[in-house]
């Protein structure tokens, strides 16, 4: 029996060391992971376009030497944005690409004036893309208003920006 007693602890001895080396064989490695919440964001700035009391079939626009405003969208998010642009009825006017009974033209220039393009609703229009984080698209509205209309009251001809990805 004590042959077998002393084979079995060196058996047992033999076993305690493979492990205790495949132990001490192991290794780790920290993975550092961050993440940041992707955000979507433009703001327009000054924001308000006052075309004031204009007569019927008549435009007029934000350029320098009309009303001189300017507007100025900006990537206010932390990812490269794309601007998309859209126009609204108001009342009883109807958004429309040709002035005509109770149907306004809006229209946006981001080239000074050089060319224009009529705003539609409810669909989005592009107006930039790609734009850094905190980088801008300046642009002129310009409005001409129905050739007949059923009332004479202020109407709001509000334009949104959009930002997507």
């Amino acid at each position: 029996m004590t042959k077998q007693f002393i084979a079995t602890i060196c058996i047992l001895g033999l076993v305690g060391m493979v492990v205790g080396v495949a132990v001490k064989g192991a290794t780790e490695a920290p993975v550092t992971a961050t993440v940041t919440v992707q955000n979507i964001s433009v703001t327009v700035t000054d924001g308000t376009v006052a075309y004031g009391t204009l007569a019927v079939n008549t435009t007029k626009s934000t350029l320098v030497g009309e009303l001189a405003d300017l507007q100025t969208a900006t990537n206010n998010g932390n990812i490269t944005e794309n601007f998309n642009i859209r126009g609204t009825d108001s009342g009883t006017w109807t958004l429309g690409a040709v002035a005509g009974s109770n149907v306004y033209v809006h229209r946006f220039s981001t080239n000074s004036g050089t060319t224009w393009t009529a705003l539609t609703t409810p669909g989005y229009l592009t107006l930039a893309t790609t734009k850094a984080v905190g980088g801008t698209q300046t642009f002129d509205l310009q409005i001409t208003t129905p050739t007949v209309s059923a009332d004479y009251i202020e109407h709001s001809v509000n334009v949104t920006v959009q930002a997507t990805i």
